[in-house]
């Protein structure tokens, strides 16, 4: 789908915030279907609705715009998670949630996950700090978890954390590309379960 054929009407003035999200999700669709090097700006401002200068007097170029999108993705993917772990104080139902949280985002409306988890634009340093900030923020989370709980070292810890993080993207997104061939629920317990296996062979020190 081009992004001519799915044009928005010459928007009437907005109130900034309100403009800045219009042009928020003009930017995610073409981005999410085209990625970063093949999307234009003119596309963008096009999907949008409004005229390129407009879209400038917010953006100061796709880059920018980019990155914005980024952000907004990697914090909902951060909050998501911080949720999923606080949702409960057995962490035996902390893994499951965990799993869930990975499998709610990239399920989502709107694809806003190829923008963390396939970009195309990974090599760019702003983009690739964002990224791997995102998984430390996630690993650090987990690791916090098993640090207190299993007795290991704060690098033991860490390194299980991310390993867990790896594994619930990696999964999460091959689910994604078999079309869902496992109902969303069954996929998740079975990966907690294998999860849950070998995390649990570290008793709690309390």
């Amino acid at each position: 789908m081009t992004a001519t054929s799915d044009t928005r009407p010459r928007s009437n003035r907005l109130p900034r915030n309100e403009r800045r999200r219009q042009l928020l999700d003009a930017a995610l669709e073409v981005f999410v279907s085209q990625g970063y090097h093949a999307a234009a700006m003119d596309e963008i401002a096009e999907r949008a609705g409004v005229s390129k200068p407009v879209l400038y007097q917010h953006f100061p170029g796709k880059l920018e715009l980019y990155l914005a999108l980024l952000d907004e993705s990697a914090q909902e993917l951060v909050r998501i998670v911080r949720e999923a772990l606080s949702s409960t104080t057995d962490n035996k139902q902390r893994v499951p949630a965990t799993f869930q949280a990975f499998f709610d985002f990239v399920s989502s409306s709107g694809e806003a996950f190829r923008l963390v988890f396939e970009s195309d634009l990974s090599n760019e340093p702003a983009v690739r700090e964002r990224l791997d900030r995102t998984m430390r923020d996630c690993a650090e989370m987990i690791s916090q978890f098993i640090r207190e709980d299993a007795g290991l070292r704060d690098d033991e810890a860490r390194l299980l954390g991310m390993a867990l993080v790896g594994m619930a993207q990696v999964s999460s997104r091959y689910w994604l590309s078999t079309d869902k061939a496992i109902p969303k629920d069954a996929a998740e317990q079975l990966l907690a379960r294998l999860a849950w296996r070998g995390i649990s062979g570290w008793p709690r020190t309390s």
